[in-house]
């Protein structure tokens, strides 16, 4: 445990509102209450309450009634920070709230900065750093997947695979170290056989956290989905099918849509990030030809590339275009408008294109279900096992998993290179660090004031 000064805090949303409430985290959380509160009798003393009870009464800012309220009372080191808590319940409302703030702050309490109530939990060791984050992820939830991955983390499913992993990697390093110090007792003989298939299970254990990295931005950020084709199409009309609601110009005249639309689609558990786009094609209206280079500048960085095809008219040099653009990318081929009469086979557009094809008829919103289950095969393998998977969502304990699985990969070749054992403890210890950079066990105080310093306030 470590000694900070007591800080103070709006725990809910400076708005109207049903509650609002006020943390007070501290050595001298109790005494600040005792100032300011007094019970229907004006008698009782909250620092001399049992810890965990809900006291009703009023806050007072010297002899001036500030509100009518409920305080909980949450004696260290059983709370969120491991020190005296004090949340005040008061009405919701701005100024209330505000006021109530301003009294605390008054009798001994400092602002506290933005999650320095969750930094303050992991500081005590009531969390380690990848719970900590998990806790801000909770909160920027946008969608049930997020939400469930962001709670398995605060869970400690994380952290429970890092430290075992590092564990291990650390028993295998002492040994080495424990052989080459005392030779006379501790014999590497045929050590290399035994390590060897351990290493191996680190690798494979890394591999698969890692391989999961991309599922886990899918759930945290969205699939940013570019929907492609040349005027005319059908593109706008999926727009609107896929978002449930008029957003998008429609009409029979080719190039109406000549800037981005940009929204985002809750489909099925995912969320696209989708981008409209103006149809491609060669035009002489200088606005026009601005929202095609624009078209075609957004498919760079997308995650997913949507084409949409016209089935009732044949392919053209648009088209091929277009073909020749999503190539090598990840893509899906929507043929629309199937309702009229097809000039273009499923099976033709495939073998042109390379790609997964799917009839659908926008305007009567057929085969949208067989392209949500393409795309959840796609970018989640199936369906998510949130009992047995470990899904990454931040893209620092992302990078730390690379580099440690680099450093055991080198393991892994000094072994079959016949390399010394000394070789293999340099190697195995950056891994055992990188992982610890996870947790928070070997990370500075500049990147954890960064990562902090995104938090909200109050939390």
């Amino acid at each position: 445990m470590k000694s900070f000064d007591t800080i103070a805090a709006i725990a809910t949303g400076m708005t109207n509102s049903g509650i609002g409430i006020v943390r007070i985290s501290g050595l001298d959380a109790f005494s600040i209450i005792d100032k300011i509160y007094r019970s229907k009798s004006g008698t009782k003393k909250l620092s001399m309450s049992n810890s965990h009870t809900v006291h009703y009464g009023y806050i007072y800012d010297g002899e001036e009634l500030v509100d009518e309220v409920m305080v909980l009372v949450m004696k260290g080191p059983n709370t969120y920070t491991r020190e005296n808590t004090i949340e005040i319940d008061c009405h919701g409302g701005y100024y209330v709230t505000k006021k109530i703030l301003e009294t605390v702050l008054k009798n001994g309490a400092r602002a506290a900065e933005p999650g320095e109530f969750t930094k303050r939990a992991f500081l005590n060791g009531r969390i380690d750093l990848s719970q900590a984050e998990a806790v801000i992820d909770i909160i920027n939830s946008k969608n049930e997947f997020a939400l469930k991955a962001s709670l398995k983390q605060l869970g400690g499913n994380i952290s429970d695979k890092i430290k075992k992993l590092r564990n291990d990697i650390l028993y295998q390093i002492a040994f080495i170290e424990s052989a080459l110090d005392d030779p006379e007792h501790i014999s590497l003989d045929n050590y290399v056989d035994e390590l060897l298939p351990l290493v191996e299970n680190f690798k494979s254990e890394l591999v698969g956290i890692l391989k999961n990295a991309d599922n886990g931005k899918v759930l945290t950020e969205g699939i940013k989905t570019v929907i492609v084709g040349k005027p005319n199409v059908g593109k706008s009309s999926l727009l609107n099918l896929l978002l449930g609601e008029e957003k998008a110009i429609v009409t029979d005249v080719a190039g109406t849509t000549r800037d981005i639309l940009e929204e985002r689609v809750h489909l099925d558990g995912l969320d696209l990030l989708l981008v409209d786009t103006a149809g491609i094609r060669d035009t002489e209206d200088i606005v026009e030809q601005i929202g095609v280079e624009r078209a075609k500048n957004n498919l760079i960085d997308a995650d997913l590339i949507i084409y949409v095809a016209d089935a009732s008219v044949p392919l053209n040099d648009n088209d091929y275009e277009i073909i020749e653009m999503i190539k090598d990318r990840k893509a899906i081929v929507l043929l629309n408008k199937t309702d009229l009469e097809v000039v273009i086979s499923k099976e033709e557009l495939e073998a042109r294109t390379g790609k997964t094809v799917v009839s659908i008829s926008a305007k009567e919103r057929e085969g949208i279900e067989d392209f949500t289950s393409i795309l959840k095969d796609m970018f989640l393998s199936g369906e998510i096992n949130y009992n047995d998977e470990i899904y990454i969502t931040n893209l620092r304990h992302k990078e730390a998993i690379r580099e440690a699985l680099e450093s055991i990969e080198m393991v892994h070749k000094s072994i079959k290179d016949g390399m010394p054992e000394d070789f293999f403890t340099i190697d195995m210890m950056n891994a055992y660090e990188q992982l610890g950079n996870i947790i928070g066990e070997s990370v500075n105080d500049d990147l954890v004031n960064e990562i902090f310093s995104k938090f909200c306030m109050g939390k």
